[in-house]
């Protein structure tokens, strides 16, 4: 496990105040804020800590403010219900006493039932594709000019890593069919705890759904007259997974509207299993200049 994938994983470890109450730390991804994965990915972490043996299966988000990365998170967690097979949680993060996101999570005890899916795009396989980093390596020097936050933010190192099957490069006010395919895993041996994967997959989820919606509009998310955020977040856990082998992440976005785009995703691994569902609702408001 490398130190970035490392970070994570302690980022992840809450520390533990008193009863139903944990506090988690920020990185800095290049953005504005607290990156709303990470936000996702700590809540699931504190409500998972009220559970006893029941797994997470969906989790609905919504993102209130922007998250302050220079102060930690404070998550609250009300324990809604325990029943026999589910139990619900609802989390609070919060910063400067205010909630930055609230966020529902629902827990099941793992049984058998009725099983189909929808089938896995054909793709290339990741082997054949560069990473993102190695894309956007060639975008920034190729470019007339980046902006300093566009350089950091598209050379960052994050602790997940991607594989575009069609590379879309954000400096560039390029117009596409609004859908994507993007290999990405942890790259790094993580430990056998299911409970992890799932939160990693989490965190990784919030990555690339914004910016499937602006794909038609040739807007890029570093564009001065452009104002883009995450206003609620959903994922749905359907078979158990590995986050450090590739999956594959199909995402397609079929409306945009009143300043809003809607985006949705299947996740799917090596095998074509489908281990994941996702749907976002994001801020797309274009700001009109003279």
């Amino acid at each position: 496990m490398n130190r970035i994938l490392s970070d994570l994983v302690d980022l992840l470890d809450l520390e533990t105040i008193e009863q139903n109450i944990y506090r988690g730390q920020s990185r800095d991804l290049g953005g504005k804020s607290v990156f709303g994965g990470q936000v996702i990915g700590q809540g699931l972490v504190a409500a998972r800590r009220t559970v006893l043996d029941q797994v997470p299966h969906s989790l609905h988000a919504y993102f209130l403010r922007p998250g302050d990365m220079a102060t930690p998170i404070v998550y609250e967690v009300e324990r809604v219900r325990d029943g026999r097979s589910f139990s619900t949680r609802r989390v609070h993060a919060i910063q400067h006493g205010q909630p930055i996101l609230t966020m529902i999570a629902s827990f099941q005890k793992e049984e058998g039932g009725l099983d189909h899916q929808a089938q896995m795009p054909k793709v290339k396989q990741p082997e054949e594709l560069p990473t993102l980093l190695e894309c956007a390596e060639k975008w920034v020097s190729e470019a007339p000019e980046v902006s300093d936050r566009a350089r950091s933010t598209l050379l960052r190192e994050v602790p997940i890593e991607f594989k575009p099957v069609q590379p879309w490069n954000p400096l560039l006010n390029e117009k596409r069919e609004p859908a994507q395919h993007i290999w990405f895993r942890a790259p790094g041996r993580l430990p056998d705890d299911p409970m992890l994967h799932r939160c990693v997959l989490a965190y990784a989820s919030d990555f690339n759904l914004l910016s499937t919606a602006l794909l038609p509009h040739g807007m890029g998310w570093f564009r001065k007259d452009m104002v883009v955020a995450s206003i609620d977040h959903a994922l749905w856990f359907h078979r158990d997974v590995r986050v450090d082998d590739w999956l594959l992440y199909s995402m397609d976005s079929p409306s945009a509207q009143a300043a809003r785009g809607f985006s949705r995703g299947l996740i799917f691994d090596r095998q074509g299993r489908l281990v994941a569902s996702t749907t976002q609702e994001s801020l797309m408001r274009h700001l009109e200049t003279p």
